[in-house]
């Protein structure tokens, strides 16, 4: 038998392609695992986010009577203050 030629380069065996091939698919899996894992966090983060919105949106709602009600009282203070002026 001759000796191969010295330019055929890199020689891979059929065991190292196999090793190779089964270190990427255990890689493909634990990559699939935290990408469960972030669409897991997602969609809590996702509740989350529209529970603060409904709450903010509850306080935001229920805040417009304070002027209100601070206004009409001043109001009330510049008449009763007045009131006896045009008497």
């Amino acid at each position: 038998m001759s000796p191969p030629p010295p330019d055929l380069g890199v020689v891979v065996s059929p065991a190292q392609m196999y090793e190779e091939v089964r270190r990427i698919g255990e890689g493909l899996i634990r990559l699939e695992s935290k990408l469960d894992a972030l669409a897991g966090d997602r969609k809590d983060a996702d509740s989350r986010l529209a529970d603060h919105e409904a709450r903010l949106r509850h306080l935001e709602a229920n805040r417009w009577p304070l002027p209100t009600i601070s206004a009409i009282g001043a109001i009330i203070a510049v008449l009763a203050s007045v009131a006896p002026l045009i008497h």
